[in-house]
C-alpha cells in the first residue's frame, strides 16, 4: 500500500473520501473558530481559548504544524490528545481509508474523528 501517491492530487477528493468512511464526523462538530493567517495564529488560539476555558467552556483545538510530536496537534478539553486515543483515531482512518492512496496531511481528518469522540 502506498501512503503517499505518487502524483500530486491537488483535490480535496481522498479527504472527501475517508471522511465519508467515517460517517462525515465534521458534521457533527460543535461552533468551530477557524484561524487563518501567516503570522500569530499559536498565540491567538492560546488567548482565545484561555479565555473560553476561564468561563467555562469545553475547547478542544487543533494546531498545525506540532513542534516535537503529532500529539500536540490536538487538545481536547484542554489536554493533549493521550497516546491511545491517538492510536485508536489513526488506526480508525487507516481501517476507513481500506488500503487507498493516503496523505501525512489526509489524517488530519483523525482531528475531526477525535474531537467528535469527545463531544466536540
Amino acid at each position: 500500500m502506498a501512503l503517499h501517491p505518487k502524483v500530486i492530487d491537488l483535490t480535496l477528493d481522498r479527504v472527501w473520501r475517508l471522511l465519508a468512511a467515517l460517517d462525515n464526523p465534521q458534521d457533527r462538530l460543535s461552533p468551530v473558530i477557524h484561524l487563518a493567517g501567516t503570522n500569530g495564529k499559536g498565540s491567538t488560539q492560546a488567548m482565545m481559548r484561555a479565555g473560553l476555558e476561564a468561563s467555562g467552556a469545553r475547547v478542544h483545538a487543533y494546531t498545525s504544524p506540532h513542534l516535537a510530536r503529532f500529539h500536540e496537534r490536538i487538545r481536547l478539553a484542554g489536554a493533549l490528545i493521550s497516546e491511545a486515543a491517538l492510536t485508536e483515531v489513526l488506526d480508525r482512518c487507516y481501517a476507513a481509508n481500506d488500503g487507498e492512496n493516503i496523505t501525512y496531511f489526509d489524517h488530519d481528518g483523525g482531528g475531526f474523528a477525535g474531537f467528535c469522540r469527545n463531544g466536540g
